[in-house]
């Protein structure tokens, strides 16, 4: 499968016709509504659902694209996504005006590299219980991802957020303690009985015999 381009450009289409009917029309015309705020302004907009799924496909959340609007340069970053709950489509896009060297808050997924220890060795589980940090640092400068390497972790051991090294200028936001990723060991014959033993309903108390 061709590895998909990650989307650099974008352009925003001003929508006069607000509210819920002006939302539908959008959608039926193929488009996505939303906002754009930021710098001391905010307006409604839309974009093409095509191109806003290729931006969020390719990790469109952590780092700027340079947008036009109404014939108008702007760097944004997109902020929030809202999706159908049935389809998981985006129904609502909004977008912040940003500029390369300003310092902003933004939530940064993560994806482990390598194999446990404790996984490999010793048939332990490995969950990521963490999906994204909270940083804040100059925009222009957004890591797409962190890299989490997970190698070295045995049954027992995790990953905090603060062990996760950020780029120069970037500060956590995210609780340090917070667990990122961590290793447990195998579940066995007796955990699970227990498991179903408490997911068994209760007896039925019995019946009192007749006089």
């Amino acid at each position: 499968m061709a590895k998909l381009e990650r989307v650099t450009t974008l352009t925003i289409h001003p929508r006069t016709d607000i509210g819920t009917t002006g939302a539908k029309r959008a959608r039926r015309e193929g488009k996505v509504p939303g906002a754009l705020y930021g710098h001391g302004g905010s307006e409604a907009i839309s974009v093409d659902a095509r191109t806003l799924a290729d931006l969020l496909s390719t990790g469109g959340q952590s780092h700027i694209v340079d947008a036009t609007i109404a014939g108008k340069h702007e760097s944004v970053l997109l902020r929030e996504v809202q999706r159908d709950p049935i389809t998981h489509r985006p129904i609502s896009a909004d977008f912040q005006r940003v500029s390369q060297t300003e310092a902003i808050n933004a939530s940064v997924g993560v994806i482990t590299v390598g194999t446990s220890r404790g996984v490999k060795d010793d048939g332990g589980v490995m969950d990521v219980v963490t999906h994204a940090l909270e940083i804040k640092g100059p925009a222009g400068k957004l890591p797409e991802h962190f890299e989490i390497d997970v190698n070295g972790l045995g049954v027992g051991d995790h990953i905090t957020a603060g062990d996760v090294k950020l780029p120069a200028g970037f500060t956590l936001i995210t609780a340090p303690e917070t667990i990122v990723v961590a290793v447990e060991g195998p579940r066995t014959g007796s955990d699970d009985a227990t498991l179903t033993a408490a997911a068994a309903p209760a007896a039925e108390p019995a019946a009192p015999a007749a006089g």
